[in-house]
């Protein structure tokens, strides 16, 4: 059965579809592959760029620039190749380490070192940060429509700060209030919120196996 908007198993991915596009490629599976080969990538830059580790010499600016657009550049049809391997592999993270050493066959320089993607990493140090990039790039979506949200309310609480209205309690009218101020309690509230989302630090561990570097 083909997916749309009926045959979706969520109505995130069905009927709210035009709500929540903006972070589908974020949170689909083509997100998780795409940061998951992001991770990989960076991992083998950073191995380069270290001193001490000699078996990865540092790359040069073509190589470096050529390993850093197979990540920019990802694509659906990149993704779909990976999935594509993993039916072979029968192993998501491995199916990555596969493509991103079938990108980079034609380049000597990156080829040579190959071997050193994934190299001492657990399959959870690269699904981890890439979960962990998921919801910090998903988080600015978010906390734009926010903001935006944030500014209508706060221009309602200003154009209507002296419209009078009956107020409420215990479900009997009260002291009267204005539109405006009410307004304005809730443009208070969506931006102690708003702060709240920004404070939380987003963790990752990068550490193999058990834990042990």
């Amino acid at each position: 059965m083909e997916l749309n908007a009926l045959t979706a198993i969520s109505p995130v991915d069905g009927r709210y579809f035009e709500k929540t596009k903006a972070l589908s490629s974020i949170f689909s599976e083509f997100g998780l592959i795409k940061y998951r080969v992001l991770i990989e990538v960076k991992w083998l830059q950073v191995m380069a760029d270290n001193d001490g580790i000699p078996e990865v010499p540092p790359f040069s600016v073509e190589a470096s620039q050529f390993l850093a657009d197979i990540a920019t550049n990802f694509s659906l049809e990149d993704a779909q190749a990976v999935k594509d391997i993993e039916r072979t592999t029968n192993h998501d993270v491995k199916a990555v380490e596969y493509f991103l050493k079938d990108k980079i066959k034609d380049n000597a320089e990156l080829n040579a070192v190959s071997e050193f993607f994934h190299f001492a990493c657990t399959s959870e140090d690269i699904n981890n940060l890439s979960h962990a990039l998921m919801l910090i790039d998903g988080r600015e979506v978010v906390l734009a429509e926010m903001q935006n949200i944030l500014s209508l309310i706060g221009a309602l609480a200003k154009d209507n700060a002296s419209i009078p209205m009956l107020s409420r309690t215990h479900g009997q009218t009260a002291s009267p209030t204005t539109v405006g101020k009410e307004m304005a309690n809730f443009a208070f509230r969506l931006k102690r919120q708003i702060e709240h989302l920004k404070s939380v630090k987003i963790m990752g561990k990068f550490n193999g196996a058990v834990g042990n570097f």
